[in-house]
């Protein structure tokens, strides 16, 4: 073995539920952008989002001889951020409104604007909408959550989850568009 030997994912988890500290720093070194990318999407607050991360980790080695090896790594990880975020919303109260009706004016009209964006840029753009629309799209469009399941997560209804992806998309597409004149 050289000192280039990089350890595999399976071995530096195995080490981590050891307690390896080394290991620990590399599997949190490893995920931190991503998981700070994953998280920021929730929240602009430099200080909410450094409090999401902690709790995030935390959850993440407390937790790290659950995962059972069925499928991706990352992916579990990445869940486990997106379920801290919503609970932290929660606790913070922001709410979603409820907008029955909206949805079937909005899905009219088009869409084709936002297909066409960087994830970053409309990571930016998002900032500017209200919380509920944000959260909802977030965990749709971002996170792959169902609207029964955001429904569920934030305790309002699917039809509410989907008018607020909706109004999200819109609102994000107006602003791009306004951006761009």
């Amino acid at each position: 073995m050289t000192k280039d030997f990089i350890m595999s994912e399976s071995l530096i988890i195995k080490n981590c539920i050891s307690g390896d500290r080394k290991s620990q720093k590399m599997l949190y070194d490893k995920y931190l952008v991503m998981m700070r990318y994953t998280c920021l999407r929730f929240t602009k607050n430099e200080a909410d989002l450094e409090d999401i991360l902690q709790d995030g980790f935390a959850r993440l080695f407390i937790n790290l001889h659950k995962f059972r090896g069925e499928g991706s790594f990352e992916g579990w990880v990445r869940r486990i951020f997106i379920n801290i975020s919503i609970e932290y919303i929660k606790r913070k109260r922001i709410t979603v409104v409820e907008l029955e009706g909206l949805e079937d004016f909005l899905v009219a009209k088009h869409f084709d604007v936002l297909e066409r964006l960087y994830e970053k840029d409309l990571l930016k753009v998002s900032h500017t909408i209200s919380p509920g629309c944000k959260t909802v799209f977030n965990l749709y469009a971002v996170g792959g959550f169902t609207h029964q399941e955001i429904g569920k997560k934030l305790g309002i209804k699917e039809s509410t989850s989907k008018s607020q992806y909706t109004r999200a998309k819109v609102k994000l597409r107006d602003i791009i568009q306004s951006r761009a004149r």
